[in-house]
């Protein structure tokens, strides 16, 4: 499943460093099936703990995580929707990637140098938000002086075109993003077409000094960005950057003492692969045999020859039937046997909606 996050921010807020962590705990380029990978773009594993657990059951010769994309954007300033900066690049960036991790500067730091003179993290959101805005709204008012003519002539798309363009230019009137528009489920199908930025996901990663990073509750700055993303629903992950890079030159036993003695159970930037896979609608199935344990993403919703198709498209092709137990029937039962003999084993067709955490076997015929 080729999707994936882009890394926003305004200069100086750690977003460079927390891409040079996502890039230092890359995942094994020979288990990815892309063998050249864009100097921007970082690989990272998929952290899931179901994967161990299935390894130790089938002592495979091998077990191989799925992987997730991050995208480095480059950077945004004031205008940016005018060609200021690097404004045509972030914004062509922006239109690549499928969802937005926005980190945003919750520390005070007399030697970083704050952008706009002082630290003040809704500013910054608003800031990349409004060009973001500011590039929709043209792509609306292009598209709306066309369709309007043909509504007017009773044209039904284009009529309906126009009702979802004008829900979108009063939104953006009022420097909301489209993603806060309620559309009917045929209205987002137009939008959609649209190709905006701002109806893509949203995330937010408040980036905290390494002194606040156990207790970001007491950090006045990431309240702040916690009650602005609860009005558009979105999720906030606390993260200090320096000390992820850091983590992610550890591996094993040192990276546990090191997350113990900073007083947190995982690294941020576990979490936040998790949210932005989350995000974009993923889950992962499992494929388990003596040769190999490994960790498929697709996309929920998918049917059970789609999901085939990930591994190879023979196997779509030719799909049969999948073999198919849920990862907790499969570890309460103790074996793949165990669970066949317990009637947790199921043969599902061609109909079947795949479940995050299955553990699949294909039989397919071409």
């Amino acid at each position: 499943m080729a999707l994936t996050a882009g890394i926003v921010g305004l200069p100086n807020v750690g977003k460079s460093t927390l891409f040079n962590a996502i890039t230092q705990a890359g995942a094994e380029s020979a288990n990815y099936p892309f063998c050249t990978i864009d100097p921007n773009v970082g690989i990272v594993e998929v952290p899931d703990a179901r994967l161990q657990k299935l390894t130790e059951l089938v002592q495979p010769k091998k077990t191989v995580p799925t992987a997730f994309e991050f995208t480095d954007i480059a950077g945004i300033v004031k205008g940016a929707s005018k060609g200021e900066g690097l404004g045509n690049k972030f914004l062509s960036h922006i239109r690549e990637v499928d969802a937005i991790c926005q980190v945003v500067r919750c520390f005070a730091d007399e030697n970083i140098t704050h952008v706009s003179g002082k630290v003040d993290p809704i500013s910054d959101i608003e800031t990349i938000n409004l060009e973001l805005i500011l590039a929709d709204m043209e792509t609306v008012e292009k598209r709306i002086g066309r369709v309007e003519k043909l509504a007017k002539q009773k044209d039904k798309e284009s009529m309906a075109e126009f009702e979802v363009l004008s829900l979108l230019r009063e939104a953006f009137e009022a420097e909301k993003p489209a993603r806060s528009v309620e559309f009917t489920e045929d209205q987002l199908k137009i939008a959609k077409h649209l190709h905006l930025l701002t109806i893509k996901p949203v995330l937010y990663v408040a980036n905290v000094s390494e002194e606040e990073v156990a207790n970001p509750s007491e950090n006045e700055y990431v309240q702040q960005v916690r009650e602005y993303a609860a009005k558009e629903n979105a999720q906030v992950i606390v993260i200090c950057a320096k000390i992820e890079e850091e983590i992610a030159e550890l591996e094993g036993e040192e990276r546990e003492m090191f997350l113990q003695e900073l007083g947190i159970e995982e690294s941020g930037l576990d979490q936040l692969i998790r949210a932005a896979y989350s995000l974009l609608g993923l889950a992962t199935y499992f494929t388990a045999g003596v040769q190999e344990v490994r960790a498929w993403t697709f996309k929920k919703g998918m049917k059970a020859p789609q999901c085939a198709g990930i591994i190879h498209s023979d196997f779509e092709r030719g799909f049969i039937r999948a073999e198919t137990v849920s990862f907790d029937d499969l570890v309460a039962a103790g074996s793949y046997q165990a669970a066949k003999e317990a009637g947790k084993v199921r043969l599902e067709g061609k109909d079947y909606e795949v479940k995050d955490g299955d553990v699949m076997h294909f039989r397919f015929n071409v």
